[in-house]
């Protein structure tokens, strides 16, 4: 079985497995790290986005092949305490009700703010088009990412 080196959270893991075996898999099974969750299996749902090189990728559609040699951050590496500005404003505007999707709408949130500093409805919108929340909490995500970009008081 080949070996590939990771670089998740900071951390640089050695990981044996399939070339073609989803980065999801690797970050739940293999490293542990379950707040990635698994929605769809097909990158329609977003419940497993995380970030390679700053950017929001579904995590079930990047082969560990594909993620080798570039950074990775899950939300278990946005921030230690949940003190991230989107973190905190998912709190404070009480997005999640069950909670299943907010991992990974947190992380796409996370990677819009640091590319679009004061997105409009529109950039928000888009950048959750290929999000599922089965509990529908649309309008307090959209309140939350500008509460994180300063825009809410």
């Amino acid at each position: 079985m080949p070996s590939y080196q990771l670089t998740v959270n900071g951390r640089t893991r050695t990981v044996d497995a399939e070339a073609d075996t989803p980065l999801l898999w690797i970050l739940r099974d293999t490293l542990g790290l379950t707040g990635t969750k698994f929605g769809c299996g097909q990158g329609v749902c977003g419940s497993c986005t995380v970030h390679v090189d700053g950017k929001a990728q579904k995590s079930c559609q990047t082969s560990l092949k594909e993620a080798a040699g570039h950074s990775i951050v899950t939300i278990e590496g946005l921030s230690k305490d949940g003190s991230h500005p989107v973190q905190k404003a998912w709190i404070t505007e009480d997005v999640a009700q069950c909670g299943y999707c907010q991992p990974g709408m947190i992380m796409s949130a996370a990677a819009l703010l640091k590319r679009k500093a004061h997105p409009s409805d529109g950039d928000i919108d888009e950048a959750f088009a290929d999000h599922v929340c089965r509990c529908g909490t649309y309008p307090r995500v959209r309140k939350a990412v500008k509460r994180a970009a300063g825009g809410v008081k």
